[in-house]
């Protein structure tokens, strides 16, 4: 459950992350960089396409500055994961919403 979300900073079950995240059900993959900064590419996830999440849910920053290219969105879905992309404070209120509903997966990028 994530607690609370700012500009660069997380706090998931009392926890505080200040650098990027892979939110998974039993575990948070801290420190998530991509090879492109700004533009998630189906390599980033390759930890998420593995586990194969009913749901992927990208924060895209607080101002949406993180793009993810069709090409991208066209693998996830095509692995059989709706993506569902948001800027970061409401993706995080989404995940809130679904985490017991569904079998969810959460990328963050925390800043911009």
């Amino acid at each position: 459950m994530i607690d609370s979300y700012s500009f660069g900073k997380i706090v998931i079950d009392g926890k505080t992350y200040t650098s990027d995240i892979i939110l998974f059900p039993e575990k948070v993959y801290y420190q998530w960089l991509r090879r492109s900064g700004h533009l998630l590419q189906k390599e980033d996830l390759e930890d998420v396409i593995n586990y194969m999440p009913e749901i992927l849910i990208v924060g895209t920053g607080a101002n949406g500055l993180m793009k993810i290219p069709k090409e991208t969105k066209i693998y996830v879905e095509s692995m059989g994961i709706k993506i569902i992309a948001l800027e970061t404070g409401e993706a995080c209120d989404t995940y809130n919403e679904l985490i017991y509903k569904k079998k969810v997966v959460a990328a963050f990028h925390l800043t911009c």
